[in-house]
């Protein structure tokens, strides 16, 4: 039987002698071991003292326990779960539960992951995806995942946070799966069930902050804190200041433990732009290379960023894959829905030229002034990077859910419009995401939603609707922004798949799978060995755009597209089309392998093209 096992320094640990529990708790001159048989009401607690070791660590090891027992910790009179519990059953105040990791049969022996070239992500959030809201649900619904053509399911974060619904971004128990969703083993069989079609799977981590509610390490763990360093959330985690190595390996471990113990393909970050670090190496690079140095490297695991600063740096050394590129998402949405308050007021001057810079060289923002975030330089220069080390999306959990309405791209974006933005990420040599139900036009919005309890509940609540207090299109109904700690909140974000049955739905669905298709059989076999600098871009007209890429393969790729409402005259471009916009050129020039200066291009329409390395004299990288 194939198992896995992270052996970590920390939590409860099957051993020969029993189970060996240890907690570090630099803030408590002694520790008590909270037992309970999981079969058992809790009030049939016994407590063991745990002996002291030294740089404050308890451990203890207790012969009669064993998988299934309740277990938790008595610092400073008050019970706490384990902060490395691998399952909380009745949610992150509760009792943890031992688990064994050898008991779960593997099946995907075999299973190396992926290429990253290959890679097309589909963002998915577990509670909402299915009407089960599991992880079983999502096991239902991979067929349909592969038929439509990703490669990789990335799931947002599943760490247990506090309630019965969240987003997943207030997690406080990192190492253990949240109990709504399923148990550990589900986890594991959705992992291996997508294996076993192909599918590669990732995880979005958080290590920028602990949720709000239910994080007990301040009362036995002061140094995971500093007052230091601030972030959105408070108090930043110490990374950088007296005992920060035990918090750099708590974090370090927990990447480890997904991709070994759980056997993902590879992990995101969520906004590492708020973990401050000012040692060396950074917790960031420490991350990446332990992860690169103790997993298999028979394996195919990527790393992911979300940077809001755009630091290249993490990328150019080869420590994380790919990066989350809100810039060209931000260009595209004001390309699709003439948007420009908000962070979209840095694009809203020339999206065209954003769009071409984002394509063509990586990140809108390179270093340059941003009016946002008051008239701050953003960014560093990304030419040199390859179009894969850019995750390129039309939308994303934060961008639909952070809307007051969670409104999706589809229910205020022109819809040619929207369909000339998703022909372009789909089959640009980045690396596309699709956000769960943009395939078809999903009707559901995605919201914001939360389930906390005490004046924590009412607090979010009334925080939500003043986020939105200076934008005058809500005037004096705040009330109408729903409540995220309403269940109904949560239950209208759940996708609705009986849209399926509706054409205009299928419509957009069977425009994605072609797309999808195109990029499989024609774009993905010519990525491998891609360099920077590998293309370049014009703004040939107003609204117009024109790129131009040289593949791994040496083929060109090219691309044109006119957002205006006006037909052009189209660039010559050599080359035969691989996908043209219904009715974007005329059928004369679809024949031929080229478009010459004087084929019209219709408003709102993209045109690819693409010209093999046999068709080119050695010297013919140009337009």
């Amino acid at each position: 039987m194939l198992t896995r096992l992270h052996d970590m320094p920390y939590g409860a640990q099957i051993t020969d002698g029993g189970v060996r529990f240890r907690l570090w708790a630099p803030g408590c001159k002694q520790v008590g071991l909270c037992l309970a048989d999981g079969r058992t009401n809790e009030q049939h607690e016994l407590i063991l003292p745990m002996s002291p070791r030294t740089g404050g660590w308890f451990e203890s090891t207790v012969a009669e326990a064993g998988t299934g027992m309740r277990y938790g910790f008595d610092v400073n009179g008050v019970r706490v779960p384990d902060p490395a519990s691998r399952f909380n059953p009745d949610d992150v105040h509760g009792l943890s539960e031992v688990i064994d990791p050898s008991t779960f049969a593997w099946r995907d022996a075999k299973w190396r992951g992926r290429p990253w070239e290959e890679t097309v992500i589909y963002e998915l959030h577990v509670g909402t995806f299915s009407p089960e809201g599991t992880f079983n649900g999502v096991s239902q619904r991979l067929d349909y995942l592969v038929e439509l053509g990703v490669t990789a399911i990335e799931l947002m974060p599943v760490a247990d946070f506090p309630g019965s619904r969240n987003w997943g971004y207030d997690g406080v128990l990192l190492y253990a799966p949240d109990s709504r969703y399923g148990r550990p083993e589900d986890l594991k069989e959705l992992v291996q069930a997508a294996h076993e079609r192909g599918l590669m799977i990732l995880l979005d981590v958080v290590y920028n902050h602990f949720g709000p509610e239910g994080n007990y390490l301040h009362l036995y763990a002061r140094d995971f804190f500093t007052e230091r360093h601030h972030t959105p959330w408070g108090a930043a985690i110490n990374f950088d200041g007296p005992a920060s190595q035990q918090v750099r390996e708590f974090f370090i471990h927990n990447a480890l433990y997904w991709l070994q113990e759980y056997h993902f393909d590879g992990l995101r970050l969520d906004a590492v732009h708020a973990i401050i670090d000012h040692s060396s190496p950074h917790i960031l690079v420490e991350l990446a290379e332990r992860v690169r140095a103790e997993v298999d490297a028979e394996r195919h695991v990527h790393l992911i960023l979300e940077n809001d600063a755009n630091n290249a740096r993490y990328l150019t050394n080869g420590w994380y894959d790919a990066q989350w590129n809100d810039d060209i998402h931000h260009a595209l949405h004001v390309l699709s829905t003439h948007e420009s308050d908000g962070y979209y007021i840095d694009y809203a001057d020339n999206p065209v030229r954003h769009l071409g810079r984002c394509l063509a060289e990586g990140f809108g923002y390179q270093g340059e002034i941003s009016v946002y975030r008051d008239n701050t330089t953003r960014g560093e220069a990304s030419i040199h990077l390859p179009p894969q080390a850019f995750i390129s999306f039309l939308q994303s959990h934060d961008q639909a859910g952070n809307r007051a309405f969670g409104e999706r791209i589809n229910h205020i974006g022109e819809e040619a419009l929207t369909r000339a933005a998703a022909a372009i990420y789909l089959l640009a040599p980045g690396i596309p995401m699709l956000f769960m139900g943009e395939e078809f036009a999903a009707k559901s919005p995605f919201l914001f939603f939360c389930d906390f309890g005490g004046d924590l509940r009412e607090a979010v609540t009334q925080g939500r609707r003043r986020e939105f207090a200076r934008f005058a299109h809500f005037g004096q109904g705040m009330t109408e922004i729903p409540d995220p700690n309403a269940v109904q909140t949560f239950l209208i974000s759940k996708i609705d798949w009986s849209s399926l049955r509706d054409e205009a739905h299928l419509a957009w669905l069977e425009y994605y799978r072609n797309l999808m298709k195109l990029r499989s059989e024609i774009i993905v076999p010519r990525l491998r060995g891609m360099k920077g600098n590998s293309a370049h871009f014009e703004v040939f007209a107003p609204k117009c755009l024109r790129v131009c890429w040289q593949l791994g393969d040496d083929s060109t790729l090219r691309l044109l597209a006119n957002f205006s409402d006006t037909n052009v005259a189209a660039p010559e471009s050599a080359g035969q089309i691989v996908f043209a916009s219904p009715s974007a050129i005329p059928i004369s020039s679809r024949a031929t392998k080229s478009i010459r200066a004087k084929s019209i291009l219709a408003p709102r329409s993209v045109v690819w093209m693409l010209e093999p390395a046999a068709d080119k004299s050695k010297s013919s990288f140009t337009w």
